[in-house]
């Protein structure tokens, strides 16, 4: 499973990039609005951060056809690992499939149900990000949509890779990746929290303590 963060913020995908656990980012409007930086600006400057052989999914703001094709074009040109970001939707895969007839790969987000997954897979997205969380909220089961969306890919050999967005904590990680999830994007303080557990905490207080009884040094 690879590992996207999810963040408009470039010192935490440096710190990410530092860990070597980073394979891509994901950004949009709203993560990029906190920040209070330009659109365009903002994306371009993670791409060339982050290095050609890692995606960086760059979202559309327009809702018709023919601006979103204009904003997708743009977004395309900022660098070579610029993936489009394209919601769901008629409008939405209808720019998909030109956008990969043009050789753009897009990253169909905003995917709630198996049957929107599955539309994508056949407009050509090179990826679908079901948004986990967000299911989770309205006390349905994120988890389940993507099992779900594992075996419909698996029964047709889609190539749509499957994204796992809206990640709240380590257990989604997990669980997406027993089910043969392709990518998770996540927060950063969600990949600080995948290094944590009180045992290995604990373990390495005893390690150092036994050590530091002996009185020697590690040339010892």
């Amino acid at each position: 499973m690879r590992f996207f963060l999810d963040t408009a913020d470039t010192e935490e995908i440096a710190q990410g990039l530092d860990w070597g656990m980073v394979d891509g980012v994901t950004t949009n409007p709203s993560l990029i609005a906190k920040q209070g930086l330009p659109y365009l600006g903002t994306v371009k400057k993670i791409a060339e951060l982050v290095g050609e052989d890692r995606p960086v999914s760059g979202e559309v703001l327009a809702t018709d056809y023919t601006t979103m094709m204009e904003e997708a074009r743009r977004l395309a040109g900022l660098a070579p690992n610029v993936v489009v970001k394209v919601p769901l939707g008629p409008v939405g895969l209808k720019a998909v499939r030109t956008l990969r007839q043009e050789g753009t790969l897009c990253n169909v987000t905003l995917c709630f149900s198996p049957t929107q997954a599955l539309l994508a897979a056949k407009a050509g997205a090179a990826y679908i990000s079901p948004f986990v969380g967000r299911v989770d909220d309205i006390s349905s089961d994120g988890m389940l949509l993507i099992e779900q969306i594992v075996e419909i890919y698996g029964n047709y050999d889609f190539e749509t890779e499957i994204l796992v967005a809206s990640v709240r904590h380590p257990g989604h990680v997990a669980e997406s990746a027993m089910m043969g999830a392709d990518v998770a994007t996540i927060p950063l303080k969600t990949l600080r929290q995948l290094y944590k557990h009180p045992l290995t905490d604990l373990g390495l207080e005893r390690f150092l303590a036994d050590w530091a009884k002996t009185g020697k040094s590690f040339d010892d």
